[in-house]
């Protein structure tokens, strides 16, 4: 497994064997769930083994200078890519980090699950304790960070102070694992596009930076210190009252009308719970955000 294309055919139980294999002796193993790989420095990269597409990569269509990859059968970056640059760092890194694999993250996180309750009944290695941050690989684009609720600015001052730009997202597995290690985390981008679609797209130029930027985060990780979760604290909002679009949809009465339409999308994904927090958090500006990277490619698949 040296390239990117060898992680991208297999299916998810194919490329959890060959991972097991691969970093055999150095494993702790929840079979179906996920892979934990020790380490000596005191950070965790992340990513996750499964696909949203329904068939595995047969072909691989690439530009002419190799740098550009799609697939018919949709190419599987989310979060292949993440994978692929997890084991790239573990071998280039001078001191290696310790790696989580998970399993079923587009189902709710499953793995990531696993991984916490295995924590709380102290099923894992007690060095997990004293990491000092996690970095998942698992974003679109060339040079994004997202947080989600972590707040811890000299973290955010740190990882942004490598070129990457802070941005949001709404859900992914550091969202279960930080605040279960009580350690900051990030989620940064691994080159892909169009994720959730046959449209989806790899640019190679783009993972490679990332990957390089990593590494360079793992090697300084001795003179870092540990950036603690500290939880957003989401201000309190006034009692919700809802405005009757039809027989069966009501709207918080504030949602701007032009957005309604966005919304009443969204609720086929999310409660209103769940959306007047995230607009508590972000703005409304995280409505389209949302509806771009998680809704929309359902409808254009």
């Amino acid at each position: 497994m040296k390239i990117l294309e060898d992680f991208l055919r297999p299916t998810q139980k194919q490329l959890f064997k060959r991972l097991c294999k691969k970093f055999k002796g150095k494993t702790l193993i929840n079979k179906g769930n996920f892979i934990l790989v020790r380490g000596i420095v005191p950070v965790m990269l992340v990513a996750h083994l499964d696909t949203v597409h329904d068939e595995p990569v047969r072909e691989i269509c690439k530009t002419a200078d190799g740098n550009i990859l799609m697939s018919p059968q949709g190419i599987g970056g989310d979060d292949r890519c993440g994978c692929f640059a997890l084991v790239k760092i573990y071998k280039s890194a001078q001191v290696k980090p310790w790696l989580l694999f998970t399993c079923d993250e587009e189902i709710g996180g499953i793995g990531a699950k696993a991984f916490c309750l295995a924590h709380k009944q102290n099923q894992l290695p007690k060095e997990l304790d004293l990491l000092k941050f996690i970095v998942e690989i698992d974003r679109r684009g060339a040079n994004d960070a997202v947080f989600y609720h972590c707040a811890n600015t000299d973290f955010e001052a740190y990882i942004t102070g490598k070129d990457f730009n802070t941005a949001r997202g709404s859900f992914s597995d550091i969202s279960l694992v930080a605040p279960e290690l009580g350690i900051a985390a990030v989620n940064l981008s691994s080159g892909y596009h169009n994720a959730h679609t046959l449209h989806e797209f790899i640019n190679r130029k783009e993972l490679d930076g990332t990957i390089g930027k990593v590494v360079d985060i793992i090697n300084d990780a001795a003179k870092l210190p540990r950036f603690e979760y500290i939880e957003h604290i989401q201000p309190i909002s006034e009692p919700c009252k809802l405005i009757r679009r039809d027989d069966s949809i009501y709207l918080p009465c504030r949602v701007p009308a032009d957005l309604r339409d966005i919304y009443e999308l969204l609720l086929d994904f999310y409660s209103v719970n769940e959306l007047e927090s995230f607009r508590a958090e972000f703005g409304d500006c995280i409505l389209w955000q949302i509806y771009n990277d998680e809704v929309a490619p359902f409808y254009f698949r």
